[in-house]
């Protein structure tokens, strides 16, 4: 079925990173944090410039893998349109607009394309005042339903009506645009911006029992610092489930057929009935994306978007942090990591773990994942909790966000609330409320605090460092 081929991520990503390397020069940390009137303010470097040092493929992978790899990442990189089953309701209209700071793969640009897909060929989308073109990418949740029971789930942004593009004519599709601004006045409304998906497939090789046997130690020192957490798990077999901002996903290929329905109301194998079954609005086979039943179909026309996208994640690698950048010396970085530690930010960001010695593919055995989490739940308390239940994750209980390639994300915490690293650590801190309890953060951040400046400094140079 015809795609629309679209150079937009490549765009993004040269526009972005104009714009990031603005902010990385504006927001340059002083390494000696000292001025002619005393010390200065510990701050955030701004997002690092250099090369991404992310977006490739794992290394040792065999010639077919890295085939498998390079038709995943094309397919990650299209745009959908009307006749390939965009909608009727959507957010984006492809994976490699939401993830491609700083590479394909990655977290939300510096220029949001939400901004320009609301009306893009002909569609009349209200782009809503949370979408903003200097803000993150985001998704839309409502937490209670009009009669006040739990709601939850994915309210998508825009709709397909008025829209003609090269693949289909949705000038008669009758679907209409939700009332944001009604649930933004209510306060019903929350936010959840991408994830970055580069090592993902390390994760996904992690044992079961590794996260369970790390979560469990250091178990003083977790408990003098009221840290606990637990892992998500399937409530069929129990394995556990690691990708999500609530680590409700149990495998890349959920994850895709999820996303790909959600975000772009996509229907395929795993998501097979549409989410908006208006019939003015219908102009693909349903599942839209499907496996092709042909025995002289071959290789790529058997393999589905989802397991594409899912074969693309599995072999992306980890990114790979730097031992010094302008601002930051590599004698900063080194004492950041240890205070890092010493405060107990290591004890739920995990730095690294090893993946399965049983991996099927040879590139994913026994690897050292250096994610920085234990990909486990922990409570964060009424300032982080959004009030959404997903797997068995509370409405205040957050997978710990990996931290590899933080240095340069823009956006952070999963809202994309701040682009200001301090004020995304102060925020893991809030007292209990007659809801929730007290975040498990809290101590940690208190000796976050507690550092001098020059040490605070070293650390945000250390985070800026992955």
């Amino acid at each position: 079925m015809p795609k629309l081929r679209v150079v937009r991520a490549c765009m993004l990503t040269g526009i972005a990173s104009a714009l990031v390397g603005l902010l990385a020069g504006s927001a340059l940390a002083q390494d000696t944090n000292t001025l002619a009137f005393g010390q200065t303010q510990a701050r955030d470097p701004g997002v690092r410039g250099g090369p991404p040092g992310a977006g490739g493929p794992l290394p040792g992978l065999t010639a077919d893998e890295g085939a498998f790899f390079a038709n995943g990442l094309e397919d990650f990189a299209e745009a959908e349109g009307v006749g390939d089953g965009l909608g009727p309701r959507f957010n984006l209209d492809g994976c490699g607009g939401c993830h491609v700071q700083p590479a394909t793969g990655g977290t939300s640009p510096a220029v949001n394309p939400q901004v320009a897909v609301a009306t893009a060929f002909g569609a009349r989308n209200v782009v809503p005042s949370f979408v903003r073109a200097n803000g993150p990418i985001r998704e839309a949740r409502f937490q209670k339903k009009p009669d006040g029971t739990p709601d939850g789930g994915v309210h998508s942004l825009f709709v397909i009506k008025g829209r003609v593009d090269t693949t289909g004519d949705a000038s008669g599709c009758t679907a209409a645009q939700e009332d944001f601004e009604k649930q933004v006045r209510d306060k019903n409304i929350i936010f959840r911006i991408p994830t970055p998906v580069f090592g993902a497939g390390l994760i996904e090789m992690i044992k079961d029992s590794t996260l369970a046997a790390n979560l469990a130690a250091n178990a003083t020192q977790k408990g003098q610092l009221g840290i606990s957490g637990r892992l998500n798990t399937n409530g069929n077999d129990g394995t556990v489930s690691r990708f999500g901002w609530k680590a409700q996903n149990q495998s890349l290929l959920l994850f895709s057929g999820e996303a790909y329905n959600v975000e772009m109301g996509i229907t395929n194998e795993l998501f097979q009935s549409e989410r908006d079954e208006n019939p003015t609005c219908q102009f693909a086979t349903v599942p839209n994306d499907t496996q092709l039943f042909s025995t002289t179909a071959g290789f790529p026309a058997l393999i589905t978007a989802i397991e594409n996208f899912a074969n693309f994640q599995r072999f992306l690698d980890q990114p790979t942090p730097v031992t010094s950048f302008s601002g930051a010396s590599a004698a900063s970085i080194s004492r950041g990591k240890q205070k890092f530690s010493d405060i107990g930010c290591a004890l739920c960001h995990t730095p690294n773990l090893k993946t399965s010695d049983q991996a099927t593919i040879a590139a994913l055995r026994n690897r050292v994942a250096n994610l920085y989490s234990d990909v486990a739940l922990h409570n964060m308390g009424p300032g982080l909790a959004d009030d959404i239940a997903q797997g068995g994750a509370r409405g205040d209980e957050f997978r710990t966000a990996p931290l590899w390639g933080l240095g340069q994300r823009i956006f952070f915490l999963h809202d994309g609330r701040t682009s200001d690293l301090v004020t995304a650590i102060r925020e893991h801190r809030s007292s209990a409320n007659a809801t929730y309890k007290a975040s498990e953060a809290n101590k940690v951040i208190d000796n976050f605090d507690r550092l001098d400046n020059s040490s605070r400094q070293d650390l945000l140079n250390f985070l800026r460092s992955l």
